[in-house]
């Protein structure tokens, strides 16, 4: 059951297996790069909405027209940042499961040539939905970076009507 190491071909084996099991990996710290900058953009945009919302609560229940400007300004900004924040958490959360799955790649790798079980779709299902995973959370992050370009377009209006006097 065990590989006999003294033989070349069981190194070559072995080393295959390990190689394998490598791969996945490097998938596994791509998606942890991008789950670290997610998770920052993240703490960011949270940032925003609690400013944002702090800046509206400021506000108070003024009725001149000035105020209702920077109150629709700030509700808008604020409606924006929110979804943003909750494409973010949808992205996290497909990355997090991703990563499952890739360690559970490298896993099955290894316990499919281990126990030489004729079960090796098991490690490619595994990661397929890990790459899967993977791609989901990549389009919720560039649906994400659209809005938070909206919002930065949105902001430039607002200071260009306002206060630059363009109409």
């Amino acid at each position: 059951m065990w590989p006999d190491l003294a033989s070349t071909r069981e190194l070559a084996s072995v080393l295959d297996v390990l190689g394998a099991m490598i791969t996945p990996a490097v998938l596994i710290l791509a998606s942890s790069s991008l789950l670290i900058t997610t998770s920052s953009r993240s703490i960011r945009c949270i940032d925003r909405v609690r400013e944002r919302a702090e800046e509206l609560q400021t506000l108070g229940k003024g009725t001149d027209e000035g105020t209702e400007k920077r109150r629709q300004h700030l509700y808008t900004q604020l409606k924006i940042n929110t979804k943003r924040a909750r494409l973010l958490q949808t992205a996290m959360g497909f990355l997090y499961i991703g990563i499952s799955f890739f360690i559970a790649t490298s896993v099955s790798i290894g316990v499919v040539a281990l126990l030489h079980v004729d079960i090796g779709w098991v490690p490619l299902l595994l990661g397929f939905i890990g790459a899967g995973l993977l791609f989901s959370a990549s389009l919720w992050l560039i649906f994400e970076s659209r809005l938070a370009v909206t919002t930065t377009h949105e902001e430039m209006d607002y200071i260009a009507k306002n206060y630059m006097g363009e109409r």
